[in-house]
């Protein structure tokens, strides 16, 4: 079971860090709907930090908003590493960020299959600064738990991310 003061926690760490580098965040969920921007803008003084988020829960959505290649849905599937990197990038090149994180996957109960079972979630996180090219990096995540603790899990592990990343760029 995930604490929700641990998720408190990680976001308050992620605006501390990215205020640090005078960095902006943006994140682009599907089966998070919308639960990494929540957990951050319960921060106070996100917009200082924050630019906001894309929920891309419909696959159209991930095609038309986030530039989502429609023949990597058709063959890999929306919960796929492809589209979780396509997902990164798109919402990173729409805001006016320097890190990005999308989360797709299988919070259940119901949707999982044999080769995708419920808990499959796939994050990838993008970060550019300045006239870098951007960087992107993908996991695969296999959650145990109902529907709201998948969810939350995704959420702990995308954020954790996010840290890392700003981890390998000190201030």
């Amino acid at each position: 079971m995930v604490d929700h003061g641990e998720i408190t926690m990680l976001a308050q760490k992620l605006g501390e860090e990215l205020g640090k580098r005078h960095w902006f965040a943006t994140s682009a969920e599907s089966c998070t709907g919308g639960a990494i921007a929540a957990a951050i803008t319960t921060i106070s003084g996100a917009s200082n930090w924050f630019d906001g988020s894309i929920v891309s829960y419909a696959d159209r959505i991930k095609h038309s908003v986030l530039g989502v290649d429609v023949k990597d849905l058709k063959q890999f599937g929306a919960v796929s590493e492809p589209v979780a990197r396509q997902m990164a990038c798109g919402v990173l090149a729409m805001m006016d960020a320097n890190l990005s994180v999308a989360v797709s996957g299988i919070a259940g109960p119901n949707g999982g299959t044999e080769e995708k079972p419920v808990g499959t979630v796939w994050i990838a996180w993008a970060h550019a600064e300045g006239q870098e090219p951007v960087q992107i990096d993908a996991r695969c995540f296999h959650f145990q738990g109902d529907r709201a603790t998948v969810q939350a899990q995704a959420v702990v592990e995308a954020i954790k991310g996010m840290l890392a990343i700003l981890d390998d760029h000190p201030v």
